[in-house]
């Protein structure tokens, strides 16, 4: 079965797909397609997010990260699903945890890694009481925004998936004591190491998106 992948960075993202092939199963082919496919860091550096944008992260085939306006890549994801869809993909996953506008369509199923996190965590948080962690600091407030409506509490810290690891290994300590009842690593760029060194710092369940969207996509795979 024809799988697609959008990323709101540059495909293929070799780091997600190192976590959830697997998953998907071995008769699962990933096409992949980028919202910044193409474009030079100086054509990206025009899309950085002013007072009021929504604002996204994600990583590049050079392995870097870069920060961006959602409003600039959303009609080249628009492209990126009709290619997707033409090369005959049975459903398309999205390899980013943001919130997108409902004009991102497509006549297959589209699986957005926040609808699914938004359902699930609530119910796993006996006290509605979670702490997210998001890429940048730029991102906190819009972050505990997006789950107002999903929990009661939200306390959000920021470390990007994208650069040291010894800066997640921090943020784990940061919260180790921190009263919540689970932990949700808030992009899909957070890796199943990442969600290793949360839980054992912590001791707190921990929500991957990557593998939750994964594992719901492999359910609509199974045949």
């Amino acid at each position: 079965m024809k799988i697609g992948a959008i990323t709101v960075g540059q495909a293929p993202r070799v780091d997600v797909t190192a976590d959830i092939m697997d998953l998907l199963g071995p008769d699962v082919e990933l096409l992949e397609r980028g919202g910044l496919d193409g474009l030079s860091r100086e054509e990206i550096a025009a899309f950085a997010p002013q007072d009021g944008d929504y604002v996204l992260v994600s990583r590049l085939v050079d392995g870097t990260s870069v920060t961006f306006a959602e409003k600039y890549v959303i009609p080249r994801l628009q492209t990126a699903i009709n290619e997707l869809e033409a090369a005959g993909v049975a459903l398309i996953l999205v390899f980013c945890t943001g919130a997108f506008p409902p004009e991102l369509t497509a006549h297959v199923p589209l699986l957005f890694p926040n609808d699914l996190i938004q359902r699930v965590v609530p119910l796993l948080t006996r006290r509605s009481s979670i702490i997210t962690v998001t890429p940048s600091p730029l991102q906190i407030e819009q972050n505990q925004k997006k789950w107002q409506a999903f929990v009661r509490n939200c306390r959000t810290i920021a470390v990007s998936p994208y650069g040291d690891a010894a800066d997640v290994a921090a943020a784990a300590l940061q919260i180790k004591d921190a009263d919540a009842d689970l932990i949700v690593l808030d992009c899909i760029g957070f890796t199943c190491e990442m969600k290793r060194m949360f839980a054992e710092a912590t001791g707190k369940p921990v929500v991957l998106p990557r593998t939750l969207l994964a594992r719901v996509a492999a359910e609509i795979a199974a045949v």
